[in-house]
């Protein structure tokens, strides 16, 4: 079958939706047999978001071929089987450096250089190649219609049409429909100028979906369609919902993707949402109630930074009927107060991954209360250098045991910088990124949530655990249960003595998915679990 393109814009305000939208469409489509991929494109001039701070961009999501990206991939990848790439996620910034490189080759044989054709021309190749081999490609258009910076990715994709035809090509404009609680209604101006703004510059949208917070009257939608051209059966509301993972079962409810099929004339069978029902009732009715698991961390004012690390928690509790409360703790706080009283009534704690020195001395002080305690523990990346900072500091005795990251001229270096990195001046793109292989061994608390010995997670750092101190700590109880073996690098650790103690050096909740948990945050909520019920 010839690739069809569904491209997703959104109008009004940011953060609207158009992620979970497209990744939802996404899971309708599969559900009906469709090969799926999917891809963002963000209007920002950075080529990546790996430079950004979280509190600019959220998190920064990570493939298997080591590309940092929107954390709308992460969407993508929870809720497809689709396994994404660096093709994936493009930028302004991107487009241009490639543009520019062209040019400086010779490329353009002397020719004006321009954001049409060439910038559009560069666009619409970068669509077409990652969309090979799917039967539909998912193209989301970051930013907001009416953004300067968006222009040439819209044009790009007006083009489209004109290129393809119009039974291979399908616009979906995710917009708002507010409820103004003075007034005691919905509004639909809002929408209406939305889309005069796509059609201004030559897209008319083919469905609408309208984000509000109730249900949307029917003579709204006769009036959304009168004043946007849009059929009425393509008015399709996205109300609020309780939990995300309910969105595809509401937009196949509400007939999205029997609208989507019908106008892209693709025959499939009838879809089979089985799977996401089981979520969902486990979502509203877990048998084993609930268990509050402490993350400790500095961004926790920004919950979006932790998005794939709050989920990867949701797809354990599933796994485990239970449900998940998610507890933030400054790390910050803990460092001034002490760690008494901030983690007394949790049944786990998370120390999740991140950058630079602040708040890491609380985090060491939560690691040693969730081991002296006998607290189930899960330590992601820095998390891990945390922990094994802890250990050698209170039990191997090391008590200057740091990370040459927070401490250049550190006496007991049990983090350092790992050897390739030491001539690395660049900031961007240049960590230790993507999936790398690692060896567990047999008997150990992590083979028992794997199940295998041979795995590969996905990695984002710069800093390794030392092997000068792998003897001395080892000595004194550290296991250490999963190693690259190609690199001699330390992966795993955990503690056999204690009722769940493990930490990892790769981000594990990139790989987690609602209707398959990944293994680490199975076993980590069993454990809490347990560990809920003998309290």
């Amino acid at each position: 079958m010839k690739t069809k393109f569904i491209f997703i814009t959104g109008g009004v305000v940011s953060s609207i939706g158009k992620g979970l939208a497209a990744a939802s469409l996404g899971a309708l489509l599969e559900s009906r047999g469709l090969r799926v991929t999917m891809q963002k494109l963000d209007p920002y001039i950075n080529v990546d978001p790996g430079t950004m701070s979280p509190f600019q961009h959220g998190e920064v999501f990570v493939t298997d071929d080591g590309a940092e990206t929107d954390l709308d991939l992460g969407h993508y990848e929870r809720y497809t089987s689709a396994r994404l790439s660096k093709k994936s996620n493009f930028t302004t910034g991107q487009v241009y450096f490639s543009v520019i490189e062209k040019e400086r080759r010779g490329d353009y044989l002397g020719g004006t250089v321009q954001v049409i054709p060439h910038i559009t021309d560069e666009i619409k190749s970068k669509i077409v190649e990652n969309a090979k081999g799917a039967d539909v490609a998912i193209v989301e258009v970051g930013g907001t219609v009416g953004d300067i910076e968006s222009l040439p990715f819209l044009e790009a994709i007006r083009q489209f049409r004109f290129d393809r035809g119009a039974g291979n090509t399908l616009y979906v404009h995710v917009t708002l429909v507010p409820y103004i609680r003075t007034a005691g209604e919905m509004k639909t101006k809002p929408t209406q100028h939305s889309v005069m703004e796509l059609r201004k510059i030559g897209i008319q949208p083919d469905i609408l979906l309208c984000r509000c917070d109730r249900e949307l009257p029917q003579d709204m939608k006769k009036k959304i369609s009168l004043f946007c051209n849009v059929e009425e059966s393509c008015v399709i509301p996205s109300v609020d919902s309780e939990h995300i993972y309910a969105v595809p079962l509401a937009l196949n409810k509400e007939r999205l993707d029997e609208q989507v099929v019908e106008k892209l004339n693709i025959w499939t069978k009838q879809p089979d949402l089985t799977p996401w029902q089981d979520v969902v009732e486990t979502l509203r009715h877990p048998s084993h109630g609930e268990v509050r698991i402490a993350i400790v961390g500095k961004y926790v004012n920004l919950t979006e930074s932790y998005k794939s690390l709050a989920e990867a928690l949701t797809h354990g509790g599933i796994a485990n009927d239970c449900r998940v409360y998610l507890k933030y703790v400054d790390a910050e706080k803990i460092e001034e107060s002490g760690v008494e009283g901030w983690l007394d009534d949790v049944d786990g704690v998370l120390v999740p991954g991140g950058f630079g020195e602040r708040g890491t001395e609380g985090k060491v002080l939560a690691i040693e209360y969730a081991r002296s305690k006998q607290i189930p523990f899960f330590g992601i990346c820095l998390g891990m250098q945390m922990a094994a900072i802890e250990f050698a500091r209170n039990v191997c005795g090391l008590k200057k045991a740091n990370s040459t990251e927070f401490k250049n001229d550190c006496k007991e270096p049990v983090i350092h910088l790992m050897e390739e990195q030491k001539t690395v001046n660049k900031k961007g793109g240049t960590m230790r990124l993507g999936a790398c292989p690692c060896t567990v061994t047999k008997g150990t608390k992590a083979f028992d949530a794997y199940n295998e010995t041979d795995i590969s997670e996905r990695h984002r750092h710069r800093y390794e655990f030392n092997n000068s101190f792998r003897e001395m700590m080892t000595t004194k109880g550290l296991v250490l249960s999963g190693i690259n073996q190609q690199k001699d690098l330390v992966e795993i650790i955990e503690l056999p003595d204690h009722p769940w103690f493990l930490a990892c050096q790769f981000h594990p909740e990139f790989k987690s998915k609602p209707l398959v948990p990944h293994p680490l945050f199975r076993a980590f909520i069993g454990a809490s679990l347990v560990h809920r019920n003998k309290r």
